[in-house]
């Protein structure tokens, strides 16, 4: 009897060793799935019905899961809308990345990223003064992505300099605040070719000095 129990606790063992990697990886695919439907369901109820009326049973039951998952994943309905943010500035500075990437001279990625972020800014215009959006920026994390941010466009402002396209009279760090502050003036504009002048009238602002 004990060489049987022995027997089964080493094949036990020995199928954990031999587990194939993707099993990790499909429960890892499953978590996110699940973490990213939690948070697009609370963004929506809270879009839909207002902040204060949202709970986390509601969340739950909308998702379609338990409300002790729920709880695994976040502790509050704040935490919650705080992650869907920080993945909705995430995902819009990979697009830039994506941008400049696209384009290969230095004065073309810079019109393009300031093209792209511009657009972003205006076609957000109408969820800047929302509740949510006064929740949202009060996180950790949009401090953090902001200077990441500036750093990405301090990057761009510095090839462009060296290219000649962009003055290099003034610190790249101080060019780029003055064109992120700039750039978002674009939530007030009513059309998208007023998005384009603004993009134009910031490029202009920067040439070099004659």
């Amino acid at each position: 009897m004990s060489m049987s129990i022995r027997y089964v606790s080493y094949k036990v063992v020995m199928y954990t060793v031999v587990m194939p990697s993707r099993w990790t990886e499909t429960v890892e695919t499953h978590r996110n799935d699940v973490r990213h439907a939690i948070m697009d369901t609370t963004a929506a109820l809270v879009a839909g019905q207002g902040l204060l009326s949202v709970t986390m049973s509601e969340i739950a039951e909308k998702t379609g899961i338990g409300r002790a998952t729920l709880y695994k994943y976040f502790p509050e309905v704040e935490a919650i809308l705080f992650a869907w943010h920080e993945r909705h500035i995430n995902g819009h500075l990979q697009h830039l990345i994506e941008v400049r990437d696209h384009a290969d001279d230095p004065g073309e990625r810079l019109k393009a990223v300031f093209e792209a972020y511009a657009l972003h800014a205006h076609e957000s215009r109408g969820l800047h003064d929302t509740e949510l959006a006064a929740l949202v920026h009060r996180g950790d994390h949009v401090a953090r992505v902001e200077q990441q941010l500036n750093v990405f466009i301090q990057g761009l402002l510095t090839e462009a300099a060296k290219a000649g396209h962009v003055r290099d009279d003034v610190a790249s760090a101080e060019l780029a605040s003055y064109c992120l502050h700039a750039l978002s003036a674009a939530r007030s504009l009513a059309s998208t070719a007023g998005v384009r002048r603004l993009v134009e009238i910031t490029l202009a602002g920067m040439q070099p000095p004659r």
